[in-house]
């Protein structure tokens, strides 16, 4: 079976293992108070520990909440799950509301903007100091930026059934992931343009730093065709250091082994930096990675980890268990940043990634072609005649190539719909063949032309936008009984976190020597 003609087919003769496929939501969110500023209050305790609680924590700043669902079977199921969460933290924050946009509301000076605390156990305090270390390496103001992660499971009854080569299931699942996030690189432009939705930012993000912005109003900024500040150098960006590592998605050896070299070899203006200053901890070492999870990027191969193990190591024990798709700005059009559309779409899109051919990327792994796409499309997606270029190395039109990408979905929306009984995936690529034939569609467009039509700046739209969706959380309350699972579940997490930080034996220096060496080279664990 070498065509994806014939893997397709085998599909539509196999469909109900269709049912078997997983997905999950991280979805991030800033505090912000009454005007639209970020919140200078800690993470509350009404909705548990951000260390223990599985379902609400924080990423980088202290006020980014990161709400948190279980894998399910179902989009409809995922969503639920979201909106609960949504509404349990709704009615627990005190005068603030969660900021439903991807760039940030209002930031202080950087020096104000306080990073993620995770109480003084010696897991917390390795998760804190790593963020510490982005601080520096980085800026505070883009630990504040928001995104929606997404992600993505298949059931391991597919690997031999599309004839994906392997030695064991292991290696076939993890060759199968990683021929997705080939085809994913190849065509995630494509998601940029149809979903992109942060075209502006506020000033005061910049915090004084030249730029080459356009103005839309003497607030909010914008380059006239974005689709996606976020995901552009303004916004999530791979720092010199990181230039230097380019990750192969050939194979998971490869992977891993270039992985395990940005998280050992130093960098030299980290070294120049040092981990400490007046006798604090400023990052956890001084190499291009602290941990492997600093590297940014659309889409990465996922293992769930042990307590203390690395994601590399992991990896190589046991293979990639799904992937997390990384580049989704917050949908501010819904109350939980993602629609059942977009899930939807996003099922097909990864379905196909999957079974399409895959071939290896040349030169090691290198992509320019599709990275040059990626970012064109953040920075200019809606530009009149926009040109990119394909896997022939041909200049095609982005409305073109868009159109023969979204036919080829729908082979995949149809298989979807037999198995769950809906008409939704079919639905939901057919709406965005509307956007190619009309870029005003977009979600980027729309949130411009609204701002241009109503005189209102991006802070003051984000803010009212912010305020309805809270709101609308508010006027549908739980179920006593989820309710109560949830005040029970940050009950818990307090405790938990207690018991952590009472049972910490050794000092932190030497909690973070042993988590070094447990970055065991490839080379070691493949022997």
């Amino acid at each position: 079976m070498n065509t994806s003609h014939e893997r397709r087919l085998v599909l539509q003769q196999n469909p109900d293992i269709l049912k078997g496929i997983l997905r999950g939501i991280e979805k991030e969110g800033l505090r912000v108070d009454a005007l639209g500023q970020l919140a200078d209050t800690p993470h509350p305790q009404a909705i548990g520990s951000a260390l223990t609680n599985s379902h609400i924590t924080t990423d980088y700043a202290e006020a980014l909440l990161e709400l948190i669902t279980e894998p399910r079977a179902r989009v409809e199921e995922v969503l639920q799950e979201l909106a609960d969460i949504h509404t349990f933290v709704a009615g627990k924050l005190d005068q603030e509301i969660i900021w439903n946009q991807s760039m940030p509301a209002l930031l202080p000076a950087e020096k104000d903007i306080a990073i993620a605390w995770y109480g003084k156990s010696n897991t917390g305090m390795l998760k804190h100091v790593y963020r510490r270390g982005l601080a520096e390496r980085y800026g505070k103001p883009m630990q504040c930026i928001a995104g929606v992660h997404y992600n993505f499971s298949l059931p391991d009854g597919i690997w031999p059934l599309l004839n994906v080569c392997g030695d064991n299931l292991q290696d076939q699942r993890s060759n199968g992931y990683l021929a997705l996030i080939r085809n994913f690189t190849r065509y995630s432009w494509l998601l940029m343009y149809l979903f992109g939705a942060s075209p502006v930012l506020d000033a005061n993000f910049l915090q004084g730093r030249s730029n080459n912005l356009d103005k839309v109003d003497d607030d909010t900024l914008t380059m006239p065709w974005a689709t996606s500040l976020r995901m552009s150098d303004l916004g999530y960006h791979n720092k010199e250091a990181q230039a230097e590592l380019q990750l192969c998605y050939n194979d998971l050896d490869t992977f891993v082994m270039r992985m395990y070299h940005a998280a050992v070899t130093p960098w030299p203006d980290y070294e120049k930096l040092g981990t400490h200053r007046d006798g604090e901890w400023i990052q956890l070492n001084t190499h291009i990675l602290q941990i492997e999870n600093e590297y940014y990027s659309s889409i990465r191969p996922k293992r769930t980890t042990q307590r203390s193990e690395r994601p590399a190591t992991a990896l190589a024990q046991r293979g990639v268990e799904y992937i997390e798709v990384r580049c989704l700005d917050i949908d501010p059009e819904s109350p939980t940043g993602i629609s059942e559309q977009s899930c939807r779409f996003l099922d097909t899109f990864l379905l196909f990634c999957t079974v399409q051919d895959s071939p290896f990327f040349p030169d090691g792994g290198y992509c320019q072609d599709s990275k040059n796409n990626f970012a064109t499309v953040v920075r200019e997606g809606r530009r009149p005649g926009l040109m990119l270029t394909n896997q022939q190395k041909q200049s095609v039109s982005l409305q073109d190539w868009g159109r023969e990408i979204l036919e080829s979905l729908l082979p995949y929306a149809h298989m979807l719909d037999q198995a769950l009984g809906t008409q939704g995936h079919t639905e939901a690529v057919q709406a965005q063949l509307r956007k190619l034939d009309d870029p005003e569609q977009t979600p980027s467009a729309q949130l411009l032309n609204h701002l241009r039509e109503t005189g209102l700046s991006f802070h003051d739209y984000a803010l009212q936008r912010s305020r309805e969706h809270h709101e609308t959380l508010l006027a549908h309350p739980l179920p006593a009984d989820k309710q109560a699972a949830f005040e029970r579940q940050a009950k818990d997490s307090l405790q938990t976190q207690i018991d952590i930080e009472a049972q910490d034996q050794e000092s932190f220096e030497d909690y973070v020597q042993r988590y070094e060496r447990n970055l065991i080279p490839p080379e070691v664990e493949n022997s």
